[in-house]
């Protein structure tokens, strides 16, 4: 069965993730290490770091797993955003490194009008200098799949398959697969046929042994919009076959799927253990 889990919030300190992941049952997490709208964060105080990997050892949760802030862009021409995007983002590498995390979650970025391939050049340049000034972490960072709103790459599987590819650091990078992303990209999942030729044009471009995590996620918007607004498992567009589909797939078995829909449905209810039971019930079914 695959490795369920929520993104939790850290506004009660960075172990009160744990806690309250442990308390919804969930095999793995997903928090942000600092305000992800903000450039700068206090840096972690050694009682922070230890608390946190003390909960986390306690716990059997697996694959715990940050996201760096929205504020980055690698991908940027602009070369004073882009040294800020730089330094940022080995900010945000040191953080997890020092919690301990398995993986490291970003987006490629934006090329801001200066075209695909230019901003593929420029984010690939990016991640080889972060990991120039990171060397021997352990943290792996997966680039996302992104839903392509202005000129964010990482909607294709192209673009992501042209950084692995080429970037020098290649052997420290991944991927993370959105459902809610990728089906506003364009790519069909609700039926099996549209499920069997996204996963197949996955794996011909980048492979199936890259994608390291899911964001599982319906999607607000339909095919093709190309806007990115996540919905609860069922209540979207996608369908829910596509995940009863995911979660028995024998090939994500031993994959984290991290929620990342709405904490609240409209009447204020909370979703978080309601999604999560929708996808375990699919899976127990399935085993």
């Amino acid at each position: 069965m695959p490795h369920f889990g929520v993104h939790v919030s850290t506004s009660r300190g960075l172990a009160s993730a744990i806690t309250e992941a442990v308390g919804l049952g969930c095999d793995t997490l997903q928090l942000f290490t600092k305000n992800a709208s903000h450039w700068q964060a206090n840096p972690l105080s050694e009682d922070e770091i230890a608390s946190f990997r003390r909960a986390a050892s306690s716990s059997d949760l697996v694959h715990l797993t940050a996201h760096d802030s929205y504020l980055i862009n690698l991908a940027s021409p602009d070369d004073e955003k882009y040294e800020k995007s730089v330094a940022a983002f080995v900010n945000e590498m040191e953080r997890a490194e020092a919690l301990g995390l398995s993986y490291l979650v970003t987006h490629p970025g934006s090329h801001m009008d200066a075209g695909e391939e230019a901003g593929i050049a420029r984010v690939i340049a990016g991640y080889e200098e972060v990991h120039a000034r990171c060397r021997g972490f352990k943290v792996r960072v997966l680039i996302e799949t992104t839903a392509g709103q202005g000129s964010s790459l990482g909607y294709r599987f192209e673009h992501l398959a042209g950084i692995l590819t080429r970037a020098n650091c290649t052997d420290c990078m991944d991927a993370c697969f959105d459902t809610c992303h990728v089906f506003a990209a364009g790519y069909p999942l609700a039926s099996q046929v549209d499920y069997a030729t996204t996963f197949q044009r996955f794996d011909e471009l980048i492979g199936l042994s890259r994608l390291k995590l899911f964001h599982v996620n319906d999607s607000a918007m339909p095919l093709a919009s190309r806007v990115d607004r996540h919905a609860s498992i069922g209540r979207g567009e996608i369908g829910i076959d596509a995940f009863r589909r995911l979660v028995t797939d024998p090939r994500f078995l031993d994959r984290p799927m991290i929620l990342e829909t709405p904490k609240e449905d409209d009447e204020g209810n909370a979703m978080d253990a309601v999604n999560l039971g929708i996808l375990r019930g699919f899976a127990s079914a399935g085993s």
